[in-house]
């Protein structure tokens, strides 16, 4: 198979979960100057959202929302313009839950299911959020690739840049299941992340203001280098327990501004080689 290469330039970043209570505060660490404290992930407010909205979404959502507002903020891009890829590798496991008990409730009058619940229960729920949130039209794409959603997710943000060219928001989140379920998916936490993605320059608008470039090939994985650990012990058990947390390595060399080589897992048994190039 010819591996074909495909360039974006980072222009935001978004980043909540275990102990990283957002992309400025995690810089310490992903540098490699702190190590990682891990404390349960506190996600904010989503401050996008109607407070009739805020009581009605779940954890899934909630952090989907926060952590692309953030990179957005962080690009200072207009959120309203940007079509998006959400990506999940299970999806909002706290809605699931509660939507099992109650089909499997013994009393056929307790299986009703709320609108709340049936609503949220799509996998495009978050993208939906933020979109109306946003007051944006533009396209979205929701995909769920198992443990390698956010390397899936960023095959189709990269696609959609390069044909495009205008900027893109991606966003990787997963939540845990509760009880039975969480003991066949062990998610310790909850854990997002967002990137803003733009076409490289070309020096041909005043918009074409540099920064990091991703120069990212799919290989198939006999053929590349193996995947990138975390630096960081800590982050590296994350990157291990969480499939967003696959996202951290490719953190770690943005944060560092250095040149780097990342390798993450796209659809077995493809991977992707990133070569991060500073501005």
């Amino acid at each position: 198979m010819a591996a074909a290469t495909l360039s974006v330039v980072v222009r935001g970043v978004g980043l909540v979960g275990p102990g990283l209570v957002s992309w400025a505060a995690a810089q310490a660490v992903l540098q490699g100057r702190a190590a990682l404290v891990r404390a349960a992930t506190v996600v904010p407010p989503p401050q996008r959202l109607p407070a009739a909205e805020r009581r009605r979404a779940g954890v899934a959502v909630k952090i989907a929302v926060a952590v692309a507002d953030a990179a957005c903020a962080d690009a200072g891009a207009d959120p309203q313009t940007l079509g998006s890829v959400f990506t999940s590798s299970s999806g909002d496991g706290a809605n699931c839950h509660t939507l099992c008990e109650t089909l499997a409730s013994p009393n056929p009058a307790d299986r009703l299911v709320s609108p709340t619940r049936f609503t949220n229960s799509v996998h495009n729920a978050p993208a939906g959020y933020w979109h109306i949130a946003v007051g944006s039209r533009a396209a979205s794409t929701s995909l769920c690739a198992f443990d390698a959603s956010f390397g899936a997710g960023l095959i189709a943000a990269l696609t959609q840049v390069h044909a495009a060219r205008v900027p893109l928001l991606l966003v990787a989140s997963d939540t845990p299941y509760p009880e039975p379920l969480h003991t066949l998916r062990r998610l310790p936490d909850a854990l997002g992340v967002a990137l803003v993605l733009a076409p490289v320059p070309t020096g041909e608008t005043p918009d074409d203001e540099p920064g990091t470039t991703l120069r990212v090939t799919l290989c198939p994985a006999d053929q590349a280098p193996p995947e990138t650990p975390c630096r960081e012990a800590a982050l590296e058990a994350l990157r291990q327990q969480i499939p967003a947390a696959r996202a951290l390595p490719l953190l770690e060399a943005l944060a560092r501004g250095v040149a780097a080589t990342v390798v993450i897992a796209a659809t077995p048994p493809l991977v992707l080689v990133i070569e991060v190039v500073p501005a």
